[in-house]
């Protein structure tokens, strides 16, 4: 929850392949757009063949071209727009029994999201971590007190996200994929840069804001996240709000509708 503010205008908008942002390490770099290479044209019949000069390698060819040390985006905002799909993210708490709802109706629309976790949560109600993975969705990092990240010096920038990550390998043996700050829908370079010594190769925003932590009702919810969200969208949500868990059979029905599947952050950038 980002206390309110409507989101700024997106400064960048990520769009990553899987080997790109599964992969890739580093992520303290300004985000940029990558442009996959056109391939090489195919040969003709006339030079499939090469002359007798041209058949032993040259020096310089028998190398192996290095790999590339192009960084990935910093940010994420939205995956691919050529697909059906849709990731539902929710940052991670609030009141255990909104939360198991959730969990209830997401399972009954069989959908799997991806929920970014606030540390100290974690650390109150530790079976929720396993209630989350069990049900097929995948548990990121939302800091560990949910505090205004981007007002922090590098110092405890650090220390939140590697409190997070620490509960989060306790919980589940790894400190998950991605890492949404918080109080902010877009990340900075210190923020950046704090994350990749965590070990988190992104920072994840969204490109469309259900707005249910400002608890609108049901219907508001589901017409604002149904009215803006299209193919590759990142939909940000929120644990512990009765109107999120009251709209989510009609958000899932109207994807369905639209022939657009949620699936975890991890399968949109496949």
């Amino acid at each position: 929850m980002i206390g309110g503010q409507r989101p700024e205008i997106s400064r960048r908008t990520a769009l990553l392949g899987a080997a790109t942002i599964a992969m890739a390490a580093g992520c303290g770099s300004p985000s940029r757009t990558v442009e996959v290479p056109a391939p090489a044209a195919t040969p003709s019949a006339s030079s499939k063949e090469p002359s007798a000069s041209s058949k032993e390698p040259s020096a310089s060819s028998k190398e192996p071209s290095a790999p590339s040390t192009e960084p990935p985006p910093a940010e994420v905002v939205h995956g691919p727009r050529n697909r059906p799909e849709v990731a539902l993210t929710f940052h991670g708490q609030g009141d255990e029994r909104l939360v198991t709802k959730l969990l209830d109706e997401l399972a009954n629309g069989g959908a799997h999201v991806t929920v970014l976790a606030v540390g100290a949560w974690l650390q109150q109600l530790p079976a929720m971590a396993k209630r989350i993975v069990d049900g097929g969705h995948e548990l990121g990092n939302h800091t560990q007190h949910h505090r205004d990240i981007k007002a922090m010096p590098a110092d405890q920038a650090y220390a939140e996200i590697a409190a997070c990550a620490n509960e989060l390998k306790q919980l589940t043996g790894s400190i998950g994929t991605w890492f949404r700050p918080s109080q902010t829908v877009h990340s900075t370079p210190t923020i950046e840069a704090q994350a990749a010594k965590v070990g988190y190769v992104t920072c994840l925003s969204y490109d469309v804001d259900s707005l249910d932590y400002t608890d609108p009702g049901a219907d508001a919810i589901t017409k604002t996240t149904l009215g803006r969200v299209q193919p590759g969208s990142i939909v940000s949500m929120h644990f512990g709000h009765v109107g999120t868990v009251t709209a989510m059979p009609a958000i899932l029905d109207g994807l369905h509708r639209r022939g657009l599947r949620p699936v975890t952050m991890t399968e949109l950038m496949r």
